[in-house]
């Protein structure tokens, strides 16, 4: 309903879903922390970091944008992990009311080529991102990729962004809000994501254990809060990283536990930046082998298939 100037009610605005979708290693997770101006999806250079679907809200005073991050959509992997990871991505495509697919400037893959068919089935428009473009030094080679992308399908917009430099993500934004339907809030307005503290100090441990080690254990381990309490301020927080082999424990403790008294320096530091206030943390190493392809102990540590 609008009013004679054909302005929506004040209480509405426009307001949907919007995933984030592409191979790995994109920078999905590092444009959604770009969108919303602060860290709710953890991001490194490896591929497959993101393992949950997570939403991160950006309340803007013209609209609310509710992003879905997803992990990857990928081939080759044969784990119950692999599969929870694929129908996680999957599945946003079908409940959301944009699809923004993100892509890497200067390299086109057959992994973007298969997403990019799993796309062309999507009810919901499709939104063509040209992520990382600061990394292309003459910008007129920009404009023949654009060209490029445009002849694949048919984009309503093709954006190149920098999410690491934070470059043209209003144009984006733009772009998604053209094609947004007029509702009230989905969500408060004070709200930024789905998920709480506790999520969020398993993933800050996890980011920290795949940068330092990502190249010696690149997806062989987990982490679990054995325990979260709050007085005041301070969080006082017992977290398990899992790994597969006992060999493995040994990496990640490191020489004399100098490797696990960095990882837990470095995640304490980043959940106070998050929470605003002081972490005690403790962190043990266990093993489990097979963790990654067990269900039941997947389901466990809150790899829950899509609903």
């Amino acid at each position: 309903m609008t009013d004679l100037h054909g302005s929506p009610p004040p209480d509405t605005l426009p307001a949907g879903f919007v995933a984030l979708v592409g191979r790995p290693n994109v920078g999905k997770s590092t444009l959604l922390n770009a969108l919303l101006g602060q860290k709710v999806s953890i991001a490194t250079r490896k591929p497959q970091t993101t393992r949950h679907r997570i939403l991160g809200i950006h309340q803007r005073d013209d609209a609310q944008i509710v992003y879905v991050d997803t992990p990857g959509l990928h081939e080759g992997g044969r784990t119950a992990m692999n599969r929870y990871m694929n129908e996680a991505a999957g599945s946003a495509l079908s409940e959301v009311d944009v699809v923004v697919f993100v892509t890497e400037a200067g390299r086109w893959t057959e992994a973007d080529e298969r997403v990019l068919r799993r796309l062309r089935g999507s009810n919901a428009p499709v939104i063509a991102v040209i992520n990382k473009a600061d990394r292309v030094r003459d910008k007129n080679r920009l404009l023949p990729e654009i060209a490029r992308m445009a002849e694949r399908a048919e984009f309503p917009a093709v954006v190149p962004v920098s999410a690491e430099k934070r470059d043209n993500l209003e144009a984006l934004e733009t772009a998604i809000i053209d094609h947004l339907p007029s509702s009230p809030p989905l969500f408060p307005r004070d709200q930024v994501t789905d998920r709480d503290e506790r999520f969020m100090a398993t993933e800050l441990v996890r980011e920290q254990v795949t940068l330092m080690l990502g190249d010696e254990l690149p997806y062989a381990s987990t982490v679990e809060i054995e325990a979260f309490e709050q007085e005041g301020r301070l969080r006082r927080i017992a977290a398990i990283i899992w790994v597969e082999r006992v060999g493995q424990r040994r990496i990640v403790i490191g020489e004399g536990g100098e490797r696990i008294k960095r990882i837990g320096a470095a995640s304490r530091r980043e959940m106070e930046r998050l929470f605003g206030g002081r972490v005690y943390l403790k962190l043990w190493v266990k093993v489990r082998e097979g963790w990654s392809d067990d269900v039941r102990m997947l389901q466990s540590l809150g790899y829950t298939p899509p609903e």
